[in-house]
Parts: C-alpha cells; sequence; structure tokens
C-alpha cells in the first residue's frame, strides 16, 4: 500500500509535539506521586484514593502557568502544518 511521505512526516511531528506539551504536566503528576508514596510509606498509611487530589491538583497547576508556552506551541505547529503547499 502506498503512502505519501509528508504525511508521515505531519503525523510524526504533531505526535512530538504533543509529547512536548503533555510530558511536564504528567512529570509533575509522577513527581508528587511519589512524594505521596514515599510519604504513606513512611507513615504506613495505605489509603489509595490520597494521592488523587494532590497529583490532580499539580497537574492543573502545572497546565495552568504553563498556558502561554502551550499555546504557543501549537500555534506555531498549526501555522506550519498551515504554511505547506499541498
Amino acid at each position: 500500500m502506498p503512502y505519501d511521505e509528508s504525511l508521515v512526516f505531519l503525523v510524526r511531528d504533531t505526535l512530538i509535539v504533543v509529547l512536548k506539551i503533555a510530558s511536564p504536566i504528567l512529570a509533575a503528576g509522577v513527581a508528587v506521586g511519589l512524594v505521596i508514596s514515599f510519604l504513606q510509606s513512611v507513615t504506613s498509611i495505605q489509603d489509595q484514593t490520597l494521592t488523587f487530589v494532590p497529583k490532580i491538583s499539580v497537574m492543573i497547576i502545572v497546565a495552568a502557568v504553563l498556558i502561554p508556552w502551550i499555546t504557543a506551541k501549537l500555534v506555531d505547529h498549526a501555522t506550519e502544518l498551515l504554511s505547506l503547499k499541498p
């Protein structure tokens, strides 16, 4: 089945942009999860729901702080996509 190499490039580039945007938010969630897990193991508190609220809160805060950067990345990517000639 033949495929267009420019289409493969566009999909690959889009996935890379998505990974760049999502990685700081996910890294913050992982870091908070590790800290909470460490505190749970030290204090012997084994409540599974204890990690959800801090993780979600930190991830929302990080996403809110990074909104200008995320918007700039998306605008740059959209400009690059729309500037391509068929």
